[in-house]
């Protein structure tokens, strides 16, 4: 192989990109043009790209709206207003904008049209809390259940219980005054369900009350009084249930998933083969603690690399999914679970002189800085360890953004203004 490993990486990462860009993609996803009025709403890290694509796409059909996306992540729009909010903790801008959304869905007719653009995010973009939960207690909660390691499908379903919008209660708005709801999304959760990503907003919801107080329980986060008390009466039966399947409504609601991790998996998976390298997809739904996870993947490379099993050199391993970083109390480490999952790796590869590495999250942002992930070559422990940063001690220290800086391999993007989650290559030459 005569290409360089840490451009093939890269190239890999931005073909997994581009087969989840709305502005490639989502024209063709569209359905017919409406007899009446088209409404376009929507949140999510790829809102701005996505309303883009739909004003190119249709762009002599009247519409209105408006969609929320993370702060530094707008885009200039025509026809549809682009708010930026609070992501991963809401805050009152997302709060103000989701009101108006509602408000939207509400006013739509029989032969209206509410478009509806979800991707990852939206379940903290699109906060309007029910009333008894006032904003400042929904951010508390929220922070908690980032810092506890909780999937981001049991963090759904406690917000989709605490919300007048998610859960399929903004399908209610329109669907339930007779407008028909199409929702496209962007998938950034395991499964590609749409009633777990961004909480669900157009979707039926399997869950419960109860089922929201068990992953609060199961992950020791104690909510504010006015949480605690609303899903209590929730789970007695005091208040309605998220709308559930077989709801009339839904016969006029259309869920369509235009892009999933899997799909720009295969696309890197392409970069490679024209390489001359065997790709291995390894899935799309690893899940887990990601220093848990990368020592898993650390022992298949040294058998790889011992013996030419399970797959022989030259090969390329390509997953994606959502792993965790659970944070002791009193931490505040830097970095994310891409960037954590990295520093794992390369604790236990000890600077193998053949395998090289990238983690990165496809949305841009990895954690709590400003890197969409790093990258990992034979000689990257040695320039950190020179710098005064080793890898033990920043892996314990949940500072595996020290650590890649130290190293010089951080992957700075900028908002890619789209997410099918994480992106993982390690290539064994």
């Amino acid at each position: 192989m005569t290409a360089d490993p840490i451009a093939l990486m890269r190239a890999s990462f931005d073909a997994a990109v581009a087969a989840a860009d709305p502005l490639k993609i989502l024209g063709e996803h569209l359905p017919p043009r409406p007899r009446g009025k088209v409404i376009v709403v929507g949140a999510g890290k790829a809102a701005a790209s996505m309303a883009v694509a739909v004003e190119r796409a249709w762009a002599d059909v009247p519409m209105e709206g408006v969609v929320i996306t993370r702060y530094a992540h707008g885009l200039p729009t025509q026809r549809i207003r682009v708010v930026e909010a609070g992501h991963p903790v809401p805050d009152e801008a997302g709060e103000a904008a989701a009101h108006e959304i509602l408000r939207r869905a509400q006013q739509a007719g029989p032969d209206d049209l509410l478009l509806v653009l979800v991707s990852g995010g939206g379940s903290s973009l699109l906060s309007l809390p029910v009333p008894a939960v006032p904003m400042a207690d929904l951010k508390a909660m929220t922070r908690q259940l980032l810092a506890s390691g909780a999937p981001i499908e049991q963090m759904n379903v406690v917000r989709k219980h605490l919300s007048r919008i998610a859960g399929g209660w903004l399908a209610e708005a329109a669907a339930g005054r007779g407008a028909h709801v199409v929702a496209l999304i962007v998938s950034d959760v395991t499964g590609d369900a749409p009633s777990d990503i961004a909480s669900g907003p157009c979707a039926p919801d399997p869950t419960t009350y109860e089922d929201a107080l068990a992953v609060l329980r199961r992950w020791n986060v104690a909510p504010p009084a006015t949480i605690a008390g609303w899903l209590a009466r929730g789970a007695r039966g005091d208040t309605p249930e998220t709308p559930k399947a077989g709801a009339p409504f839904f016969e006029r609601v259309e869920n369509r998933v235009i892009a999933t991790a899997h799909r720009s998996l295969e696309a890197a998976g392409e970069v490679f083969r024209r390489a001359g390298i065997r790709p291995v997809i390894l899935g799309d739904t690893v899940t887990g603690e990601a220093r848990e996870v990368a020592k898993v993947y650390a022992a298949l490379v040294h058998e790889i690399r011992a013996h030419g099993a399970p797959f022989a050199p030259p090969v390329a391993l390509i997953s994606g999914g959502e792993c965790t970083v659970t944070l002791p109390a009193g931490t505040n480490g830097r970095g994310g679970r891409c960037s954590e999952f990295l520093l794992s790796l390369a604790v236990e590869l000890d600077g193998a002189p053949d395998v090289h590495a990238l983690a990165a999250d496809t949305d841009g942002i990895d954690g709590s800085e400003t890197n969409a992930g790093a990258w990992l070559d034979p000689g990257a422990g040695a320039r950190a360890a020179a710098n005064g940063v080793t890898g033990r001690a920043a892996l314990d220290a949940h500072d595996a953004y020290g650590f890649f800086a130290a190293a010089g391999t951080l992957l700075e993007t900028g908002p890619t203004r789209t997410n099918v989650n994480d992106f993982r290559v390690i290539l064994t030459l």
